[in-house]
């Protein structure tokens, strides 16, 4: 079953953040990293993954990104601080 996936990178604990949706979040997570994501994330050095979550369905993803991006920068703040009170980046985790 594929799943598809809504995520958060940030550059660092309270900096820019980037709300995305990918069905392959490691390889999503590392194009950011390493420079190949979107041009907001390549321009604000975003890529510490602190937030993800999963759905069976793109339509679910796509409809919850939408929410969050539409959300105030504290409800997005207080999100990650649920997951990762830490900021610490989740995308070595992924990959262990």
């Amino acid at each position: 079953m594929r799943l598809y996936y809504v995520y958060i990178i940030a550059s660092r604990p309270g900096g820019a953040l980037y709300v995305g949706v990918t069905n392959d979040l490691a390889r999503r997570v590392w194009e950011h990293k390493t420079g190949h994501g979107s041009g907001h994330a390549r321009r604000y050095k975003i890529g510490r993954l602190v937030y993800y979550e999963s759905y069976p369905s793109i339509v679910d993803a796509i409809q919850r990104e939408t929410s969050i991006k539409r959300w105030p920068r504290t409800w997005k703040t207080n999100l990650i601080l649920g997951m990762n009170p830490t900021w610490r980046d989740l995308y070595e985790e992924l990959n262990a």
